[in-house]
């Protein structure tokens, strides 16, 4: 049996091992599962999947661990100090970050790693949560051909792809790019609805447009949709706390993308006028 760790069970990372979970029965993966609120890890383990008390006991039992965990803090605390993964990893160990990270966190990540024989690679993926619960995410890794190879297994049980950029970093470049492209589309069509909208016809319509030129993709026309039907029956504060956590990772990975930018000595203008209004895209001026 192929020993595969996951950690972090959240809004993408419980189907996503979901779907490993059922996925690996047929190709000899055993799961084994970490996360700090006990509720998620109770359903994986009832899906058949074995518990874990730590993070530690997740990289003494396994070989190939993917992460799935809110932000580049919560990767540092599960890599270092005394129960971290760095400390008690067996040589030859592959960690699989799926989180939107900073690339120059995963290269230092990884440069630690390597010091102790431990590959630690980007694996950031794109489809959100359906995707992940139905297996058709598509996974963009940073890694060597190598590492990857040995990583096949767990990433082909939750994707329906997978895309190598070249090594480690390549991926979350990737996904930075492809989030970029994301949240500039979502933006796009909030201002295209708000002015059909304004000249007194239907939203429909121009779906029915967008969906036939292509420039309406099925998560924008989901994003523009949910928002607007939340805005029609909820209060600002309601409105916080549904799509303010979706606002705040937008702000996040746009973060990241334009500090990569100018790390590369990179100007996007337009970027920087989506994440200037990105939290009003997602609240429609509220927060």
């Amino acid at each position: 049996m192929i020993q595969v760790g996951y950690i972090g069970l959240g809004n993408i990372g419980k189907p996503m091992c979901s779907t490993l979970i059922k996925n690996g029965a047929s190709r000899d993966i055993a799961v084994t599962v970490y996360d700090v609120m006990p509720d998620p890890v109770a359903e994986m383990v009832e899906l058949g999947a074995t518990k874990a008390n730590s993070v530690r006991e997740i990289v003494e039992r396994c070989d190939l661990v993917g992460v799935c965990v809110r932000d580049d803090n919560d990767v540092d605390s599960i890599l270092y100090g005394d129960q971290g993964m760095l400390e008690h990893a067996r040589p030859g160990t592959i960690i699989a970050i799926h989180s939107t990270v900073t690339k120059t966190n995963m290269l230092r990540w990884a440069s630690d790693g390597a010091g102790k024989d431990i590959h630690i690679i980007d694996a950031p993926i794109t489809g959100g949560a359906s995707g992940a619960a139905e297996g058709t995410l598509c996974i963009m890794v940073g890694a060597s051909e190598a590492v990857l190879e040995r990583a096949l297994p767990m990433l082909e049980a939750t994707s329906k792809r997978v895309v190598r950029g070249g090594d480690v970093g390549s991926g979350i470049v990737l996904k930075l790019a492809n989030n970029v492209i994301t949240y500039a589309a979502f933006t796009a069509v909030s201002e295209a609805v708000a002015l059909v909208k304004k000249s007194g016809l239907n939203p429909e319509d121009l779906y029915a447009v967008g969906e036939i030129n292509g420039v309406i993709t099925p998560s924008g026309k989901q994003f523009i949709t949910g928002r607007e039907g939340l805005l029609a029956g909820c209060t600002e504060e309601q409105m916080l706390e549904f799509f303010g956590p979706f606002a705040g990772l937008g702000e996040k990975d746009l973060d990241h993308a334009l500090g990569l930018c100018k790390d590369l000595q990179l100007d996007l203008p337009a970027t920087k006028t989506v994440r200037e209004h990105i939290r009003q895209t997602f609240l429609k001026g509220q927060g």
